[in-house]
């Protein structure tokens, strides 16, 4: 078996610094040159491979077997549900479903700018991030929030402030999904820890949403909003991330959001109606600017919602707890490594063959979907298309960003890395968050960050005695809040405004509130550490 080595070079700041090549290439190559995400992690791939097998002395058979485990578990952990996500997105655009939808939506505002922030850009963009991410909350709230009367840029800052908290659920849970597939911990007890913790961030956004709008005058008289939407988020977030896992937390957030506003909109409005910047608006300017009605039918309204119920139905009886269809057929491929940090104990890469993961429960509701709204054949071909040139570029990432991350583990670069981190001591609470905020402002992919990053925190963790989940957790949230200044994501989200190629404008005028948020996590990490540990503890640790 294949002994890891703890420190290569004889010197541990020079293993550090080696150590660190793979991400620094991977970042820079991103950063830098600007090059596509696939290639990056291609190239980035290669370095790391032979970096192991030069270095750290991996065998190559072996290398190669942790590399292909890595990239199958990438495929079939994150590939598949993020593939079908966008189908059934897809889906719903090419019928005219989400049009519908947006209609209505779009109708149940007030002409206040508070209620349709809150409306659109948090409990909307949730429920966009949770179906697909990769930037499309962005690209689809920011030119309605503009066609409601936002200047472009703050309307591109409200989209991207709005679209923190819900990321680590983004893409139906792939970004936990994928740290649970790197690290070996527990599914649900990840989707909990971080359920946690975002619950806690999401207490804020709502609040500076609202600032941003329409100032201080603007929230001292619509804190009702602010209330309402970030804890009706949390109320649907919250018990089913830690009850039922990564996939639906987002769209249960969002549905709850929506459900709740409406209620409050029925018993409560503002008594001043505002517009952008906290100016109310005058009866001519009330009088032109109405909420047309959406003109659907019951049935149509009904038709709108049907796939969000089906969507839940579907993967709540497939994934929860009480279902064994996950681990039907299962069966397991492994490569083991001696560990250079715990004598005695073994490093494995592991690909586990789960074909009705929850990649497939998607797969079903899509199929259920498009038969009840009758997809034809021509649209069928329209929604293939489209999805495969969306997320082709995506699907190879997911290949090798994880063959690089199980190579990355099992030559023991990882462990190298973490143990060099650990001499920080319990300071790395702070380090923990920021990292991860670097990997996705730098990649622009949660997925990827905790993919490249989660093993790492992981064992840093073991070492210094955190709490097991603790800094995985910080890690993946920490990725959220860096998503406003991801160049990748950004690219998405301006592809729908006038700043179209002009992301550096957007990604300087989000910064400083990012950075605020970041403070905000390292404080809630802090407190965890120290007051609320079994908060991020696993269950019988």
């Amino acid at each position: 078996m294949f002994q890891q080595t703890l420190d290569p070079l004889g010197n541990l700041f020079a293993t550090w610094v080696v150590a660190l090549v793979p991400v620094a290439v991977l970042l820079i190559l991103l950063a830098v040159f600007r090059m596509t995400a696939w290639r990056a992690v291609l190239i980035g791939s290669i370095i790391t491979f032979l970096l192991a097998w030069l270095v750290w002395g991996m065998p190559v058979g072996d290398g190669l077997r942790a590399y292909l485990y890595g990239s199958a578990t990438g495929i079939q952990n994150v590939d598949w549900i993020t593939f079908w996500g966008v189908m059934l997105f897809n889906t719903l655009t090419v019928t005219g479903v989400f049009d519908r939808f947006r209609r209505w939506l779009l109708a149940q505002g007030t002409q206040d700018v508070r209620v349709q922030t809150i409306l659109f850009a948090w409990a909307f963009g949730a429920l966009l991030e949770g179906l697909v991410g990769f930037g499309y909350p962005w690209a689809v709230v920011a030119p309605i929030l503009i066609t409601l009367g936002i200047p472009d840029l703050d309307a591109l800052r409200v989209a991207a402030i709005a679209n923190n908290a819900p990321v680590s659920y983004g893409a139906l849970g792939a970004p936990i999904i994928a740290l649970a597939a790197v690290t070996g911990l527990p599914l649900l007890a990840l989707s909990g820890s971080v359920g946690h913790i975002v619950a806690i961030l999401a207490l804020l956004p709502p609040w500076i949403l609202i600032y941003l709008v329409s100032g201080k005058r603007g929230l001292r008289e619509g804190w009702p909003l602010a209330l309402v939407g970030s804890f009706g988020y949390i109320l649907g977030q919250f018990p089913v991330s830690v009850y039922l896992g990564p996939y639906l937390p987002d769209v249960a957030g969002a549905i709850v959001c929506f459900v709740l506003l409406l209620l409050l909109l029925k018993v409560w409005r503002p008594k001043q109606v505002l517009g952008y910047g906290g100016k109310p608006l005058s009866a001519d300017e009330l009088a032109r600017g109405n909420v047309a009605s959406h003109g659907l039918s019951p049935g149509q309204i009904a038709q709108a919602w049907m796939p969000f119920a089906v969507l839940v139905i579907v993967v709540v009886l497939w994934t929860g707890p009480w279902s064994h269809l996950p681990a039907q057929w299962s069966d397991s491929w492994s490569v083991a490594a001696g560990s250079s940090l715990q004598k005695g104990k073994n490093v494995s890469a592991v690909y586990r063959f789960q074909p009705f993961v929850g990649g497939s429960a998607i797969l079903a509701s899509w199929i259920i979907v498009c038969l009840l709204l009758r997809v034809s054949a021509a649209q069928l071909r329209e929604i293939f298309v489209k999805t495969w040139q969306n997320m082709w570029g995506a699907c190879l990432v997911g290949v090798f960003i994880f063959g690089l991350a199980y190579v990355y583990n099992y030559s023991g670069i990882a462990g190298s890395l973490a143990y060099a981190f650990s001499k920080i001591g319990w300071a790395f609470i702070i380090v923990s968050p920021i990292l991860g905020w670097i990997g996705v402002a730098l990649s622009g992919s949660n997925t990827s960050t905790n993919a490249m990053f989660g093993a790492f925190q992981s064992i840093v963790g073991k070492l210094l005695g955190f709490p097991t989940l603790l800094l995985p957790t910080l890690n993946s949230v920490g990725a959220e809040i860096g998503k406003p200044v991801a160049p990748q994501t950004a690219s998405v989200g301006v592809s729908t405004t006038r700043f179209v190629r002009n992301e550096g404008a957007v990604i300087r005028h989000n910064f400083a509130w990012t950075l605020a948020l970041l403070v905000y996590l390292v404080l809630i990490g802090i407190a965890c550490y120290f007051f609320f540990p079994g908060v991020a503890e696993l269950a019988g640790s």
